[in-house]
């Protein structure tokens, strides 16, 4: 009787990481280290920061991308993303800075005084959280210490804090006892971030217990504003939230990509872009 043979795999290949077999050369380690500080950039913005042509940008781009080292998208590069874990939240805080200032202060800006919002997880919304400490007669519930934190500064806020877990690693608010709490309100605004937005409309991130407590803010808020960098579309994530018809307003920092204007004009959506903003 014949028997099955096992494979045997060379020990040179059967973990081989696609990064180690490439060192980049000083040009390509400042294009790394351009992107992984600002998340994602224009391959334009490349060659005019450093002073070379888009061919070769884009020559040094396909090989780090080739080495898994970054994430190509239709005319710029990121860091690579996975689709069941998030970049560390110390690096978030780093990334598209300014982007989410601008956001921020777009969002601020339509936030009339005296209404209520429920204010989500994320670092933009942290961000807008700090624009908001002029506003006066706000009501803000919130799942995210950071927020609270930030939020408790202004004497003419009132901050209420949902119960829950505390994940360490952000300070955000998960969990059951966080889901029943939101469902006690209704709120005029739910102002949300997300981690991925996909081509086929879909909202996504990564962690489920996240995604279910946004999920009860959606269902208890008269409007939902989504605050979202422009890397976040077509950036990939295990666990939808939504699609873009449920949301109202979109803001973000440069016009969205093919195909998410169709998409949003489909879903009436108002997308506010704040690329020119100061």
């Amino acid at each position: 009787m014949a028997r099955a043979s096992a494979c045997r795999v060379p020990c040179a290949h059967r973990d081989a990481d696609p990064s180690a077999a490439m060192t980049p050369n000083p040009r390509q380690a400042l294009l790394l280290d351009e992107v992984r500080a600002r998340g994602s950039v224009s391959v334009e913005a490349l060659a005019e920061k450093f002073g070379v042509t888009l061919q070769t940008v884009r020559r040094d781009v396909k090989l780090l991308a080739d080495a898994a080292l970054l994430a190509r998208f239709h005319g710029g590069v990121r860091v690579p993303s996975s689709t069941t874990e998030n970049i560390a939240y110390r690096q978030r805080r780093h990334i598209n800075r300014e982007a989410k200032q601008r956001i921020a202060r777009a969002v601020a800006a339509a936030v009339p005084p005296g209404c209520s919002l429920v204010i989500n997880i994320g670092t933009t919304t942290e961000a807008i959280a700090h624009e908001l400490l002029r506003h006066k007669g706000l009501r803000v519930i919130t799942n995210n210490l950071n927020v609270a934190a930030i939020l408790s500064d202004n004497p003419e806020c009132e901050v209420i804090v949902a119960g829950g877990i505390v994940r360490s690693r952000d300070r955000g608010i998960v969990g059951e006892a966080t889901i029943d709490f939101i469902r006690q309100f209704k709120v005029d605004i739910g102002l949300i971030g997300i981690s991925a937005i996909e081509g086929d409309g879909s909202l996504r991130d990564f962690d489920y217990r996240e995604v279910k407590v946004a999920r009860a803010i959606i269902e208890h808020s008269r409007e939902i504003w989504l605050a979202a960098d422009h890397s976040k579309f077509n950036r990939p994530a295990m666990v939808e939230l939504a699609r873009l018809d449920e949301i109202d307003m979109l803001f973000t920092d440069a016009a969205p990509p093919a195909p998410f204007p169709e998409l949003l004009a489909a879903a009436g959506v108002g997308c506010v872009t704040c690329e020119d903003s100061p």
